[in-house]
């Protein structure tokens, strides 16, 4: 397997997450994706899009919509799979614990994004685009790339 790793990934993202390919002998290497920040050579009809948390994909859903969701277009119009992998950790380990998930915005701002207003509009964005979520601990996130594009 070898992964291509989108230029326009964090520096310090990306350097800890080659690293983890590095461990397990899976060459890459970094050049511009079309959509997504991560795609194996074996299947370029599905890419990851990682985010670093809940917290960062509910900025994206939310402030950041009509970009993020022009880049989903964009993906369903070429007919590339994207997966969305969120690095949030702890207790969210699928999509139906977004629900619960209490983002520490709304300790200053009652009227920030809830996890039940988040799940909504990922479920929303799953069916509409056909977006797949995935979670995982950042210490496993290279282990998961690998998985989700094998």
């Amino acid at each position: 397997m070898q992964i291509q790793i989108d230029t326009r990934e964090h520096a310090s993202e990306r350097d800890r997450i080659e690293a983890q390919l590095d461990a397990v002998g899976v060459q890459h290497f970094r050049s511009k994706l079309y959509v997504g920040d991560y795609m194996s050579l074996d299947n370029p009809r599905k890419v990851i899009d990682r985010k670093k948390d809940l917290g960062e994909l509910c900025s994206n859903v939310t402030q950041q919509h009509e970009r993020f969701r022009a880049e989903l277009v964009r993906a369903k119009e070429s007919g590339i799979q994207v997966i969305i992998l969120c690095e949030h950790g702890g207790n969210i380990r699928q999509l139906e614990d977004v629900f619960f998930w209490e983002n520490p915005r709304r300790r200053h701002s009652p009227k920030a994004t809830s996890g039940a207003q988040l799940f909504r509009s990922l479920c929303t964005m799953r069916d509409r685009y056909g977006v797949q979520f995935a979670f995982c601990d950042k210490r496993q996130t290279g282990l998961e790339i690998v998985r989700l594009l094998s």
